[in-house]
């Protein structure tokens, strides 16, 4: 420590600064008036810039900046916050970061919508000298400039200022180190952000580091002009052009944001892990290995401390009950006990006397004042609670030794607040299983309680029932003359039980047996040589730990007089204690570490302070590691005053172990205390090791003193058998005495595990026949025998292997200039287990008046921080709203809730970063594909590679006999014409409207003479040519079919388009012109309706109408029929296009031949059994695949009625699709997943109603989802469990799957037995579990259901009749075994011909029509489906007798994303993600250069948003082993679907990448 003289800057100066820092706290002058006095009042002290290394005084205080001054109106705030000061930390920090700053890297910062950037009108906090609040241009000042600008000056000043008072040694202290460059408040690129603007200097030693930096040398260098004041750039940053995956340039600052976030991961990691631990399957996750150079221990084995013998003084008391009864009957007048009011005045004396009348007294009433005579309520050895305030320590006193002479046993607990107070269950939890019926209460308190209208208190969450016990004189009787408390020597009775607190949020009641109580009385008056009626001044809770034990309890074995300090006069007046101590001469004080720096705060020169009469301040947290600072700066400020050095006694404690060690206050001043410097590094490997070489990661340590009398201490390891440490190993101190707690009430494992623990040397023999107690706390024995704690084992967090304090993170943390951003004592570290290994948790508090990229740049320094100091990465960082942190009873953060709120995704943070991509590095190894099996290894037959070959058939069409007449025509028309002639009348179609009602039907006549006469026009009024390409605009119904066989009969080719919807023309039109376009269509059929429609106002604004084809209306038809109907020439000529738009965005349009139409009518018409006899409601979208068909041709080719139901119908009739399926006792009905989600979600309360209209659905047999994509089971299930109840049979839902090529390769009608009165039962629709990890590696590997990382995967139905399905590989188109996850390929007489485009590649995609494997059978020409999918030959027959093939569609090739050499399916993430939490409604994932983004629709208010980005990291993180790059929350309704109901992933990443989605919030993971 430098000479106190030396100080740059005279006493009275800085006593005047002193007082101006407490009026700027007070509010007495504003920031303005502050600035200007204390420049004026320094102006003439100010160094020149070149002294910057002249050493300073090491007197420790905070420095005085404007932002820590703010930090001292609202010092009030924590309990957890000055443990963690330390100067010397702080510069560790700073010259960490310093070092980062050459390598410069930006880190995309998220992006957030305006609702949620809480704007505060907070100018009169700023300080000076941040430009960030405006956003106009800044000052980025030149380094060349000699003359500083005023606000340089302001800089200039801040910076010596806080030097002379902070006295710090190295250039960048805390307040010098964040000046943001650049005006703009708007995170340009966060690079900018971080090119500081330097001190007024040219040469830039003192300007702050740059954090973003995790870089090499070839990072991206964003450099801006310095110099030119030049204007801000807009927000977010000039985005560079960009190209998409298809080689479109991108402009958006989205992408840039991307691209910044993808150079800065390619930043190389921590060295790579070589061994792994195998998760039951091939994929492996790595496990850290021990580094070989690790330092490990080296020392001797230690040997048990054993502390000096308790001494027996004659006339030590042989109960504490006893030493009441004696002063209170010998000296009844000595003070006990004085309490303060808030304003520092004495309350109230308790004398012995009094104290020992009314324990008496409250005895008394206890043990026969409660119950009746015959049935007391407490008997001796009954808990019961003590609910005292924190401002009332003498009626606690009173009821505490009133239990003790009664022989109850005290508990005491925390004041309940309300009724859902943090860690208020389990405190309720503890009083239940101690059995406590009755609390004792003060009469303020009990006012004070939450009271029910009927004025009685409620019972607390998760609270026993209690009766609450008022102990004040008043309220209780004199006892009778002859009663007298049973006085008995201590015993090993309970005395009383304290409860603690763990890490995971339970609570536990550490029971003290009453000789353990007398002997730790004894310990403590020895070790801190107590004499009767000495002063003592106690500012800690007097509940529980330090306060109790001293203030409480030896306080009365020695007759001492305790003056108590209430919190809430703490809170006003942080000096009080010290005014005590000087007023009372104390000669012992009990404080923590907060206490001593609140004082050093508010501590202005006053003149009277002495503290010559303390012989003794026990730092009650001395074991915290961070007090040292506390002290330190303690002693060299009140030095002066009279404090001798040697009278700082940290001492160590813990509920279990009660006093671990204590500083004995000695009078030899030559003995220095104990110091150890150690280094991070080895401290996080266990081992204890001096630090040389940086002097940046170490932690300094305190000696607390020696062990207590009569008492044995070791070290043992902190996991696995408790074996003794060798001398620089860190371990769990551990203690042997009768002075300890002896179990956890009630929970005897725990009890065994912690109080009876037999420590072992090497060989295995234990070192004594007594237990020992574990303390929790972490530590060594240092020379000398003096007890060293280095953390608590509550706060340990292993990661990789590796022990990390949570005290130390937040003590870096807290170094990197804290003061502007969060407040001090609001901060949380804890861990959570992500992907079986520890991950680090930052919560802090942010300030109202810090700006989004204030705390999102001292966010990114925080990581930096820790990771230079620590070596350990930090998961998440997450700030909170000030004061929304749940609260300990006396303002501390509550750990555990806060981490359950974290996990449970209910903290509502306002910012957030998750590093999973610098800290998760136990991935498994990125997959290498292995060679496939190439022909030689082809065996003989079916077999490849020793597996049978996946191929199925339906079955086969030459082979079924049957009756069917339509098979004589080769064309549809004929088909029709020929219905038209035998059964002119017989119903084809009918038509539904929204009531239920029929709104039109066609025979088969009608709809033949409706088709000629549009036949007639098209030749008449559009002059068509056979062959020419007609565009059927209509809405679904009778005109769509009637205009189709129209098309037909002119020989013209027909492509259905779904119409524009009136009211959002804007984006619907444009598909319907680009696929009137593309198809190369001569003319639109359509309505009067909609023709006016695309003549509209609304349409002209969205294309250019006048480049529409001619427009026919077919309301007018002409009445004459056509001289003749044509007749193909050619089966094999084009019979129809079939357009659609795939899930990633694709329009695609299919050739259908008359061949293929023909062939697939008659495939379905067997496989449905479908005759004219029969009626079908179809409740699709009639413009493509299989719902086309199903509309429009199959009642013509097989003669049965199609009840036709629009899907648009059901959104103002949910239940019209059920109802008529109901009433027209239909047995085979078709549908989407559309309209079986709305029926779901729509009627899912309105079973009962629907039942009572008598829907019946007992008559259906198959109820087929019509589907491009893999079963969405849980749907179907949910669908099938709905509706049982109206008669529903489980087996009758099931799926079909249809592609492009092949419009329908499987349809599973499921023929149940008894309803089956002529057709073939087939078997149930069979459900595998596959496991998730295997395919991945496009293996199959079925599971149990319910194992983890099983996938239920549903059948796609029975494979058609004349289909032959093959699973290929993909790449090599080799055929696979039955165990590969492969491409489905098919082959059929109505496979589509072909795509139908203008662009000119269909040499592109004609392999996709006409394939060949490249070894077995390479003659059969296959069409590639695009889909994913495996076959499995199930034990199930159908009726005929055959083994049933059973065909699984996993996804869609063109959807499936290549991850570390694995495939992911889209779907499988979005499940998992949907499932994190409750306001996820719908998520979508797709990748951008090798990112992975998912997007959620947020169900919620905004403010929940940021709760979601660490559920989903997590989520698919642990299930996916994949981590996500970007999480973008938007709202309801933003992710694309299309009309079967899929997600248009692709849509939503060109939307997002454009800036278009309006996101909520984007936080993009580092």
């Amino acid at each position: 420590m430098a000479d106190r003289e030396t100080l740059p800057l005279p006493l009275e100066v800085r006593a005047r600064l002193a007082e101006l820092e407490l009026e700027l706290s007070e509010g007495d002058i504003t920031q303005k008036g502050y600035e200007k006095k204390r420049s004026k009042l320094i102006g003439a002290y100010l160094p020149q810039p070149t002294g910057v290394e002249q050493s300073m005084p090491q007197e420790r205080r905070t420095p005085v900046t404007p932002s820590s001054s703010r930090y001292h109106r609202r010092r009030s705030s924590g309990s957890r916050d000055e443990r963690y000061r330390s100067d010397v930390h702080t510069e560790a920090v700073q010259a960490a970061l310093a070092k980062h700053k050459e390598r410069k890297m930006a880190v995309p910062m998220p992006s957030k919508r305006r609702s949620l950037v809480v704007q505060t009108s907070m100018d009169a906090y700023t300080p000076p000298d941040t430009s960030s609040g405006s956003e106009e241009e800044g000052s980025v000042q030149g380094d060349s400039q000699g003359t500083p600008t005023s606000s340089q000056g302001s800089i200039n000043m801040e910076h010596w200022i806080s030097r002379a008072i902070h006295g710090s040694t190295t250039s960048s202290t805390t307040s010098s180190s964040s000046t943001q460059s650049g005006g703009s408040g708007a995170a340009n690129r966060l690079a900018d952000v971080m090119a500081q603007t330097h001190i007024g200097k040219s040469e830039n030693h003192s300007a702050p580091p740059d954090v973003t930096t995790y870089t090499t040398e070839h990072s991206i260098q964003v450099e801006r002009p310095t110099g030119s004041t030049s204007r801000a750039a807009p927000k977010y940053g000039n985005a560079e052009l960009m190209e998409t995956g298809d080689g479109v340039p991108v402009s958006s600052r989205v992408s840039a944001k991307i691209q910044q976030l993808v150079n800065t991961l390619k930043r190389p990691k921590r060295p790579p892990l070589r061994e792994f631990f195998v998760d039951d399957f091939e994929e492996l996750l790595e496990v850290q290995q021990p580094d070989p150079n690790q330092p490990k221990p080296e020392g001797a084995q230690m040997l048990p401390m054993r502390g000096e013998q308790l001494g027996v003084v004659t006339n030590w008391p042989p109960s504490l009950e006893a030493a009441l009864q004696r002063w209170g009957t010998i000296s009844p007048k000595a003070p006990c006990l004085t309490t303060m009011d808030t304003n520092g005045k004495p309350l109230y004396i308790l004398t012995y006397g009094k104290l020992w009348t009314r324990s008496m007294k409250v005895a008394y009433n206890i043990l026969h004042k409660l119950g009746t005579k015959q049935e007391p309520m407490v008997r001796p050895g009954d808990r019961v609670a003590l609910v005292f305030p924190n401002n009332d320590p003498a009626a606690f006193m009173v009821a505490f030794y009133g239990c003790l002479l009664a022989e109850v046993v005290p508990v005491p607990i925390e004041v309940p607040l309300t009724r859902k107070d943090a860690g208020s269950q389990q405190i309720g939890f503890l009083l239940g299983s101690c059995g406590v019926t009755v609390a004792l209460t003060s009469d303020a308190c009990h006012k004070g309680l939450p009271k029910s209208p009927t004025g009685e208190i409620p019972q607390f969450k998760g609270w026993p029932k209690l009766l609450w016990f008022v102990t004040e004189s008043k309220h209780l009787s004199k006892p009778p003359r002859d009663w007298f408390p049973h006085i008995k020597d201590a015993n090993n009775d309970t005395a009383y039980i304290e409860y603690k607190t763990c890490k995971d949020g339970s609570v536990l009641g550490v029971t003290v047996t009453r000789i353990a109580l007398l002997t730790h009385c004894q310990a403590l008056t020895q070790a801190c040589g107590y004499t009767e009626a000495e002063t003592i001044v106690n500012v800690l809770d007097f509940k529980k730990d330090v306060g109790l034990w001293h203030g409480i309890l030896t306080s009365v074995m020695n007759m001492m007089h305790v003056i108590s300090i209430p919190y809430s006069l703490m809170k006003v007046n942080p000096l009080s204690w010290i005014q005590k101590v000087c007023q009372y001469k104390a000669k012992v004080a009990c404080v923590k570490s907060r206490d001593m720096h609140w004082a050093l705060v508010a501590h202005r020169d006053q003149r009277d302070v002495n503290l010559s009469s303390l012989r003794m301040l026990i730092v009650a947290d001395g074991s915290n590691p961070w007090s040292i600072s506390s002290c330190d700066a303690f002693l060299n400020v009140f030095q002066s005053k009279g404090l001798r050095p040697e009278v700082i006694c940290p001492c160590a404690s813990s509920p279990e172990a009660l006093t671990v060690a204590i500083r004995r206050p000695t009078d030899d001043s030559n003995q220095p205390p104990g110091r150890g410097v150690l280094s991070m590094q080895g401290l996080s490997h266990g081992v204890i090791r001096v630090d040389s070489e940086e002097k940046l990661s170490v932690l300094t340590v305190q000696d607390v003193g020696t062990v207590m009398p009569g008492a044995l201490m070791c070290v043992v390891k902190p996991d696995g058998v408790p074996q003794l440490c060798r001398t620089d190993e860190i371990g769990e101190l551990c203690v042997c005495s009768i002075a300890t707690g002896t179990s956890y009430y009630g929970l005897s494992g725990m009890t065994k595990n912690t109080f009876e623990v037999f420590p072992m040397t090497s060989t295995g023999a234990p070192i004594s026949e007594y237990p020992f107690t574990r303390t929790g706390l972490l530590g060594f024995v240092g020379p000398g025998g003096l007890a060293f704690i280095a953390g608590k084992m509550d706060g340990l967090m292993v990661v990789s292997g590796r022990r990390h304090n949570a005290d130390d993170i937040v003590a870096t943390a807290l170094a990197v200039e804290p003061m502007k951003f969060v407040y001090r004592g609001r901060i949380a570290v804890f861990s959570i287990t992500v992907l079986h290994d520890e991950r680090i948790v930052i919560v802090a508090e942010q300030r109202p008046d810090s700006t989004e990229e204030d705390s999102f740049q001292w966010m990114s320094r925080v990581l930096q921080a820790i990771d230079s100091i620590h070596q350990v990465g930090v998961y998440c960082l997450a700030l909170v709203p000030a004061n929304t942190l749940p609260k300990t009873p006396l303002g501390g953060i509550h750990l555990s809730e806060t981490k359950q709120l974290f996990l449970e995704g209910s903290l509502h943070p306002c910012n957030v970063l998750m590093c999973p991509h610098t800290c998760v590095t136990n991935l498994p190894k990125p997959r290498q594909k292995q060679p496939e099996i190439g022909p030689a290894s082809v065996m003989v037959g079916n077999l490849v590679s020793g597996k049978r070959i996946a191929q199925a058939s339906g079955r086969d069409l030459g082979q079924i006999e049957d009756n069917d007449q339509a098979r004589k025509f080769l064309f549809l028309s004929e088909v029709l014409q020929w219905r038209a002639q035998t059964t002119p009348d017989h119903v084809l179609f009918t038509l539904l409207n929204s009531r239920g009602t029929i709104a039109s039907s066609l025979t088969c006549l009608q709809l033949h003479k409706r088709a000629e006469k549009i036949a007639a026009m098209l030749a008449e009024r559009g002059h068509l040519q056979d062959g020419d390409h007609v565009a059927l605009v209509y809405p679904p119904g009778i005109d769509l079919i009637a205009a189709f066989y129209g098309c037909l009969y002119a020989g013209c080719v027909p492509i259905t388009v779904r119409p524009p919807h009136p009211q959002n023309i804007a984006t619907t039109l444009p598909t319907v012109k680009m696929i009137v376009e593309v198809s190369r269509s001569a003319c639109i059929m359509t309505t009067q309706g909609i023709c006016k429609l695309l003549r509209s106002r609304e349409a002209s604004a969205a294309v250019d109408v006048r480049t529409w084809p001619p427009v026919l209306d077919t309301d007018d038809l002409p009445k004459k029929r056509p001289p003749q109907l044509y007749k193909p020439s050619n089966p094999d000529t084009l019979a129809y296009l079939d357009f659609s738009v795939s899930t990633t965005g694709m329009l695609a349009g299919v050739k259908m031949s008359h061949t293929a139409t023909s062939a697939f009518c008659r495939s379905i018409k067997l496989q449905c059994e479908l005759y004219p006899s029969r009626e079908v409601a179809i409740c699709l979208d009639p413009y493509c695949g299989l719902g086309f068909v199903l509309w429009c041709l199959c009642s013509v080719y097989s003669g049965h009625q199609s009840i036709l139901i629009p899907p648009s119908e059901l959104e103002t009739n949910p239940a019209l699709w059920l109802l008529a399926v109901s009433q027209y006792k239909v047995r085979d009905t078709f549908c989407s997943y559309s309209v079986m989600e709305l029926c779901t979600k729509g009627l899912g309360l309105q079973t009962e109603s629907l039942k009572s209209r008598g829907l019946d659905l007992s008559r259906v047999r198959t109820c087929v989802v019509v589907a491009e994509e893999r079963p969405r089971i849980a749907l179907t299930q949910s669908f099938s469990k709905l509706f049982k109840d109206l008669g529903l049979h489980p087996r009758a839902v099931s799926t079909s799957f249809g592609c492009r090529v092949n419009l329908a390769i499987c349809l599973q009608p499921h023929r149940l037995g008894k309803l089956a009165e002529q057709g073939t039962s087939g078997p149930d629709p069979t459900t595998v579990y596959v496991d998730m990890r295997a395919l991945r590696h496009d293996r199959v590997r079925l599971v149990e259901r319910g194992s983890p990382h099983s996938l239920p995967l549903m059948e796609s139905g029975k494979i058609l009749p004349g289909v032959r399905i093959i699973i290929a590989n993909p790449e090599t188109k080799g055929p696979l075994g039955d165990s590969h996850l492969g491409e489905i390929w098919v082959h059929s007489g109505h496979n589509a011909s072909g795509y139908f485009t203008i662009y000119g590649d269909e040499s592109l995609q004609s392999d996709h029509f006409n394939s060949r494997l490249s070894f077995g059978d390479t003659q059969t020409i296959w069409a590639r489906t695009g889909y994913l999918g495996f076959l499995r030959r199930t034990e199930l027959t159908d009726a005929s007798g055959e083994r049933h093939d059973a065909l699984y569609v996993v996804g869609a090739l063109d959807e499936a994303m290549e991850l570390r050499g694995m495939r992911y399916h889209p779907i499988d993430i979005e499940t998992s993600v949907i499932r994190t939490h409750k306001s996820i409604t719908e998520c979508a994932v797709f990748t951008w250069t090798n990112l992975l983004v998912v997007v959620v629709e947020l169900d919620g208010s905004e403010q929940e948003a940021l709760d979601l980005v660490p559920l989903v990291t997590n989520v698919v993180l642990e299930e996916h082993y994949l981590i996500v790059g970007v999480v973008v929350v938007v709202d309801i309704g933003v992710i694309p679907i299309n009309s079967r109901g899929e997600k248009q992933r692709m849509h939503l990443r060109d939307g997002f990448l454009a800036d278009q989605l309006d996101p909520i919030y984007v936080a993009y993971n580092m």
